[in-house]
């Protein structure tokens, strides 16, 4: 079959939406790292409306830090790609031609670093997940064991790390006598400006100190808040979009309606007019952040681990059963005490459209894709929030169970037996915990010797193990929806 490219465009049906410019004037004003799902959904459909209305500087040039696979999807493609948004029965379909190419970092690191150098670019983003800044995650610190850490600080020619290509950038950028780009993170962390403003500014000091004083007083590092569902692309997925469009796209993403993107009003240089293209700009990302994290995410993370256990598949399944929707409730009762809403955000229309979020069926989001990388999520998301509660002197029993519930999902095994891969960068951790500890009560305070996710004062606090170990029992002893239901009786 036919692939989607530039000269297959003109052959899409009528009702697909495409670029309007000419493709062929688009400068590369972007350089994004670590392109996958989330950025062809999110930023890049920004870009696309810039270049839409008229402001050709903000073409995208995509870069995988590992995997060949996006390359070999879109550069085939001449670096297009199909939205597909889905809410309901309604499905909208719009070919997004941001994309410039992807570059393969390991193939070529020189050319990643060249690239990002260029004069004409001014804003480089990155989606990294949190393991990609290469931060102790309880000292915040740069990981100077991590040996591909090493090696850059070794020897930057060839970096191999996020914070060595864009500190190898600007190095270059110094040298040619231009501005800094602004870094723009857009991964799901709390204070990810902070992060990878920290991250790339102790490589450069140990490498340069002049260049990192550079970075330090001329650099941007805007702190962000970004929120749109999307799913993983399974095959069937591509199958269907092909035989809707009569020809093949293996760059398709398919994501929700809702979109929203918050960036600190903190720039280097040049930007579009992301206030014209719907970006919130603020000066305060913190309460925008706080309120996704603690709200959406950690509900997410939640419904996550408590449908998988009990064998719901897709978030929207989940949510079907009234205990588990009883309970995002429940915990939304006690995240909301904890989060100081911005001008403009109405917390009770912003739950029930989390609501309605969750319950898109047409989304297939998988609630095992939501449940990777938990120990990395974990604390911004239900820690947090408990510490929070439990300084107040509030009960954290809806937050407990989610805790727990991810403490059960590491043993690998759900509640029918299924064994499953627990995805996650501490899971050979996890799993030698729990092999050594006997009772239920064990396996918690096993789990929570992990500083990397539990601060000493959370798991030494009398009230938070208590709390956690009860619902770990309950959910050992009755289920996941049992507990649940259990939860929210009691809570009336």
């Amino acid at each position: 079959m036919t692939r989607l490219s530039a000269s297959s465009l003109a052959d899409l049906p009528a009702d697909v939406a495409r670029p309007a410019y000419d493709r062929t004037k688009v400068r590369i004003g972007v350089v994004h790292l670590g392109i996958g799902a989330f950025h062809r959904a999110h930023q890049a459909v920004v870009f696309d409306d810039a270049l839409g209305a008229g402001d050709l500087r903000w073409g995208v040039l995509g870069a995988s830090l590992r995997s060949p696979a996006v390359a070999q999807q879109l550069n085939p493609q001449d670096g297009l790609y199909t939205l597909v948004v889905r809410d309901g029965a309604d499905e909208r379909l719009r070919v997004i031609g941001a994309g410039q190419g992807v570059l393969i970092a390991p193939d070529d690191p020189a050319a990643l670093v060249a690239a990002m150098a260029d004069a004409e670019v001014h804003i480089v983003t990155l989606t990294v997940t949190e393991k990609g800044y290469r931060l102790d995650p309880v000292t915040g610190a740069l990981q100077l064991d991590d040996p591909e850490v090493a090696a850059d600080l070794a020897d930057l020619s060839a970096p191999r790390t996020a914070p060595g290509f864009i500190v190898a950038a600007l190095a270059a950028r110094r040298a040619a006598g231009l501005k800094p780009f602004t870094v723009i993170s857009c991964d799901n962390l709390p204070h990810n400006g902070a992060r990878i403003r920290e991250a790339v500014l102790a490589m450069a000091g140990r490498i340069d100190v002049g260049l990192a004083g550079w970075i330090e007083q001329r650099g941007a590092f805007p702190q962000t808040m970004i929120d749109r569902i999307v799913p993983a692309t399974t095959p069937d997925d591509i199958a269907r979009l092909a035989a809707r469009l009569g020809m093949e796209d293996q760059g398709m993403v398919k994501a929700e309606p809702f979109t929203q993107w918050v960036i600190e009003d903190r720039f280097a240089g040049q930007r579009p007019d992301f206030t014209a293209l719907g970006v919130q700009l603020t000066d305060a990302v913190a309460p925008w952040e706080d309120a996704k994290l603690r709200l959406l995410n950690g509900a997410h993370s939640a419904i996550a681990y408590l449908g998988a256990l009990s064998g719901h598949e897709y978030v929207h399944e989940a949510l079907a059963v009234p205990a588990f929707a009883a309970y995002v409730e429940a915990l939304w009762d006690e995240a909301q005490t904890t989060v100081d809403p911005p001008p403009g955000l109405d917390i009770d229309a912003y739950r029930r459209a989390l609501m309605a979020r969750f319950r898109n069926a047409a989304l297939m989001h998988r609630t095992r894709q939501i449940a990777m990388d938990g120990s990395q999520k974990l604390p911004q998301r239900l820690l947090a929030g408990a510490a929070e509660r439990l300084a107040q002197g509030q009960d954290i029993a809806a937050m407990a169970l989610g805790i727990a519930a991810w403490m059960r999902w590491q043993s690998g095994v759900t509640e029918a037996g299924e064994v499953v891969v627990v995805d996650d960068p501490l899971a050979g951790r996890t799993a030698a915990l729990l092999a050594s500890a006997g009772s239920d009560e064990d396996k918690v305070a096993a789990l929570l010797t992990l500083t990397a996710v539990f601060p000493p004062a959370l798991s030494g606090d009398a009230r938070f193990v208590g709390a956690v170990t009860q619902a770990y029992l309950s959910l050992s002893q009755h289920g996941a929806a049992q507990a649940a239901r259990r939860l929210v009786e009691a809570a009336r």
